[in-house]
């Protein structure tokens, strides 16, 4: 009885002493990440408590408003955007890995396959919307006016040989219309979401020079303290870099 009462004691004294964390992220593959690391950090006193979100926009809402502490879903680009956009400051605490962007058909095989009038759906936020554009002049599909500029719209398109059709749409919802039109293009947490194979399934991805590397992101008041340090310290393990290369099969691939 003494050392039952002990052990309630000792689990009474860590809650009492444990910092909470509170982290938003994307369901795949960034929460789960997230919850591959809560024993390591629990060890280190800190509670980490992971929301899930389905859209880009709250989680950076609601860090800047402090009701979350940090937010895991997202690339530089596409920060600074919504910071330039919306007026926020957050800012980059540390780069944890890189979800490359694909192209899906459930009608064709091949690019080349493609008929004229193709119809093609990217995402309609600025910055995956101009990394999707990338993607499709690397491949040859369309020409840009600038190859290099992250930002391109479909302005931008000065050769569309194919005379492809586009729609811009929230990128979380892409996948419930993958079989509704010719060319999808999506971003790797969405595509494992939807049972997609990025290695096996996409017609044409990333390569490993994409600037687009997902971040950990907090307020720059909160970016050095102990709890945010020790978190990247969790995520920079070689145990995370092992997880990530093991249950994503190449699809996810570590940037530390």
């Amino acid at each position: 009885m003494k050392k039952l009462f002990a052990a309630v004691a000792a689990v009474a004294a860590f809650s009492a002493q444990a910092d909470t964390l509170t982290v938003a992220a994307s369901p795949v593959p960034h929460a789960e990440i997230l919850e591959f690391v809560k024993p390591a950090l629990a060890k280190e006193g800190v509670d980490l408590k992971v929301k899930v979100f389905t859209d880009y926009i709250q989680p950076n809402v609601q860090v800047a408003e402090k009701r979350l502490d940090a937010n895991f879903f997202q690339h530089q680009p596409y920060l600074d955007e919504f910071n330039k956009a919306k007026g926020t400051q957050l800012v980059s605490v540390a780069s944890v890995h890189l979800e490359p962007l694909g192209a899906y058909s459930a009608k064709h095989k091949k690019l080349d396959e493609l008929p004229s009038g193709a119809n093609v759906v990217i995402p309609n936020d600025a910055t995956n919307g101009g990394r999707a554009l990338l993607l499709l002049d690397k491949a040859g599909l369309i020409k840009l006016k600038d190859s290099t500029n992250i930002l391109s719209t479909l302005k931008d398109i000065t050769e569309n040989p194919k005379n492809l059709k586009f729609r811009e749409l929230e990128a979380a919802t892409i996948p419930r219309v993958l079989t509704q039109v010719d060319l999808a293009l999506i971003n790797t947490n969405y595509a494992l979401e939807a049972k997609l194979n990025p290695e096996k399934d996409a017609l044409v991805i990333e390569g490993s020079d994409s600037p687009y590397v997902n971040i950990l992101v907090a307020r720059p008041d909160d970016k050095d303290s102990a709890d945010m340090k020790k978190l990247v310290a969790a995520l920079h393990t070689p145990e995370v870099k092992a997880f990530i290369l093991e249950k994503y099969k190449g699809a996810i691939v570590p940037a530390f």
